[in-house]
């Protein structure tokens, strides 16, 4: 399905838009990728993809960058708290960029899109969490926007005929990752070598996946799952806490440093203290990732200190 088709990439410069658009142009898809850069940056598309700048909460940008030829929408674009500390505005963009994209898309005859939400969706849940958990329940500002997203979606697969592959992502790790727990730490540790300041009490326990196995889950399902709307959990089986964070990331730089933690069960207002997605409804499509959660953060830190000091041949 994806081998020639016309794509759009929307948030194509961020962590796993970029890897996106790298996997599926070597699929032989035709990549276009339109993005803000209020977070992604230039050098992160690949040169191959078509590149649009476009803030996608106005109506005419989005008629600019979603024409009639293409195949399918891969729809990543989303603010985070790291853009916006106002929680209202956070919620508007979201809703209003999700309802623009899909607005266009009616009016030109677009009806595939692929979504990425997040496992914040279902807030303090049971784990393993299975995609048809309820009621979802998120606790954070953001998880309200993804879920507002997803509740969008449903209403143009179900009556406008659209086809939909929504994906709740457990946490996704990297080259190019910003703003999240692995490259806090790298960057505090390159400052100081001698301590690490933890967020909460480092028993925080979530799963990791690795961006390279995110997007070819991302792929598998989108040409075999095959309902009008279609939701999957992306994610390891396993879990890393926070503290074993440190430890993996302390390990890779050959650094030994005293820990210290702010305390509490939660890092930061809005964070799920354990996460754990069910991929019991993505392995009965026919796939699963190799690397389990230490694995994906272990490569994940490892793509970090080689982008910061690329060995040299």
């Amino acid at each position: 399905m994806l081998a020639d088709a016309n794509v759009l990439i929307t948030g194509g410069a961020g962590l796993v838009g970029s890897h996106l658009a790298e996997h599926l142009l070597d699929q032989g898809s035709t990549v276009h990728v339109v993005d803000d850069f209020s977070k992604g940056t230039r050098d992160r598309v690949p040169t191959e993809a078509t590149l649009s700048t476009a803030d996608l909460t106005d109506q005419a940008a989005v008629a600019e960058v979603i024409t009639s030829d293409l195949d399918i929408v891969f729809h990543l674009a989303a603010y985070t708290d790291t853009n916006y500390h106002d929680g209202q505005k956070l919620f508007e963009q979201n809703t209003t960029m999700t309802h623009n994209v899909l607005e266009r898309m009616k009016e030109v005859g677009v009806t595939n899109i692929a979504f990425t939400s997040s496992s914040t969706v279902y807030g303090e849940a049971a784990t393993p969490t299975p995609e048809d958990y309820a009621p979802c329940e998120p606790i954070s500002i953001y998880g309200c926007s993804k879920l507002a997203d997803e509740a969008l979606i449903s209403t143009y697969a179900h009556s406008h005929g659209f086809q939909a592959w929504i994906f709740r992502f457990a946490n996704i790790v990297g080259k190019h990752q910003r703003g999240t727990v692995i490259p806090d730490f790298i960057e505090k540790l390159l400052d100081d070598p001698e301590t690490l300041e933890i967020l909460g009490d480092g028993r925080q326990e979530k799963s990791y996946m690795h961006v390279s196995e995110c997007v070819e889950a991302i792929q598998h399902v989108v040409e075999n799952a095959d309902n009008t709307l279609n939701t999957y959990n992306l994610g390891t089986r396993t879990t890393t806490s926070v503290t074993t964070i440190a430890d993996i990331v302390t390990s890779e730089m050959d650094l030994d440093p005293d820990y210290s933690y702010t305390g509490g069960e939660r890092g930061w207002s809005g964070d799920v203290p354990r996460m754990r997605l069910s991929i019991e409804k993505l392995a009965s499509l026919g796939w699963e990732p190799s690397l389990s959660s230490h694995e994906s953060v272990r490569r994940g830190t490892q793509d970090l200190l080689n982008e910061l000091a690329p060995i040299s041949t």
